[in-house]
């Protein structure tokens, strides 16, 4: 169950304190972008423009990895000025460790963050790199996606159980030391 399961999972792409991962040593990010960054097929907004700015200040490298077609991934890319894959055939690994090669980093400081278990978590993971999950900025979606969404839930229930535990586990592990 841990392919599926994200290292993180946030409310919002822009509530993830990247100023920390940068700190840690991150030093990539590779962002899906429909219900990622903005609702499904909308533009790309001052919020997502001002949000790759403050990255690429920080000294990211940023990279969008979309499974979407290119005219609205190249498009996007544009508004927020960053290289992007499309058709990208997530969750297979190939085009996550292209981008890893291409910008010289790691799956040890390269960030995944999407909204889709089955694609954007999957493939991160597959690649072995950090992972962060993020709740679909908006409900509308296409039908396959609106049908992956069913079993996500039941994962999702089970990555929360096993967050709790988790933490339980570390409490006892901490009072033992």
């Amino acid at each position: 169950m841990s392919l599926f399961y994200p290292s993180e999972y946030l409310d919002s792409t822009y509530k993830i304190d990247f100023k920390r991962f940068y700190e840690e040593g991150y030093r990539a990010v590779l962002f899906d972008v429909d219900n990622t960054l903005v609702p499904h097929d909308a533009p790309a907004d001052e919020r997502a423009k001002k949000l790759f700015k403050e990255l690429q200040d920080m000294g990211f490298k940023c990279m969008l990895v979309s499974n979407n077609k290119e005219p609205r991934v190249k498009k996007f890319s544009e508004v927020v000025k960053a290289d992007y894959i499309y058709k990208a055939a997530k969750p297979l690994p190939k085009n996550y460790r292209k981008v890893m090669e291409k910008f010289g980093t790691t799956p040890k400081n390269t960030i995944m963050v999407g909204d889709q278990i089955f694609t954007d978590i999957m493939g991160g993971n597959l690649a072995k790199m950090k992972t962060i999950l993020v709740k679909p900025i908006h409900p509308k979606e296409e039908i396959q996606i609106v049908l992956k969404r069913i079993p996500e839930k039941v994962i999702l229930f089970f990555y929360k159980i096993h967050c709790v535990l988790f933490r339980r586990n570390q409490k006892q592990h901490r009072k033992e030391v």
